[in-house]
């Protein structure tokens, strides 16, 4: 999965920063990189918190893809975070920060959307990507069951307690929705960021 989101930062990145005047030659490979922690980082304090349905919604394509992608509130704030690193490590004004996160960020992450829900790419899958994102630390949780379930429990645009049993359910080896308690839904949501 870093391999992929490397690749589309590169790609991105060749007309927003490679090109891009206001940023001097010798800093584009850190400029990269810098794009890549932020986004990095961002989904990964998503999948810490407590925005689990967001970011699964944003992963399968189901919370806005191509321009609607940047008025996600989530995408939102992880541009934000990119524009003041890219700021603060390079001197660059908001807007120029501004332009080269608009000008990447919805084309590596609707580009790993892509990829991830696509069928016939195997570079990467939503078990891939939230492994990296959770360090690893998914215990034994079934991300294809959930991936599969996500559809169904998102159809009507928004998740409740109703669809978080499912996906919990789903978790479990199951489809349909189970009968469970604070308890066995913390251990579930505990145990996919590795939480205890």
């Amino acid at each position: 999965m870093l391999d992929v989101l490397q690749n589309l930062i590169k790609q991105a990145g060749q007309g927003a920063i490679v090109d891009n005047p206001a940023i001097p030659n010798e800093h584009n490979e850190s400029a990269m990189q810098t794009v890549m922690d932020g986004i990095l980082g961002g989904l990964q304090n998503q999948a810490g918190g407590s925005n689990l349905g967001g970011l699964l919604g944003v992963l399968t394509g189901g919370a806005g893809q191509g321009g609607n992608l940047m008025q996600n509130p989530m995408v939102a704030g992880i541009a934000q975070q990119v524009i003041g690193s890219l700021m603060s490590k390079f001197g660059l004004s908001d807007s120029a920060a501004g332009n080269v996160v608009a000008g990447m960020l919805p084309q590596v992450l609707g580009g790993l959307i892509s990829k991830s829900n696509d069928q016939n790419d195997s570079s990467v899958n939503l078990d891939g990507i939230m492994s990296v994102l959770s360090g690893g630390k998914t215990n034994g949780i079934n991300m294809g069951n959930v991936v599969g379930q996500l559809g169904n429990v998102m159809a009507d645009g928004k998740l409740d307690m109703g669809d978080l049993m499912n996906l919990a359910g789903a978790a479990m080896g199951g489809g349909q929705q189970q009968q469970a308690d604070g308890g066995l839904m913390g251990n579930i949501l505990g145990g996919l960021f590795g939480k205890k």
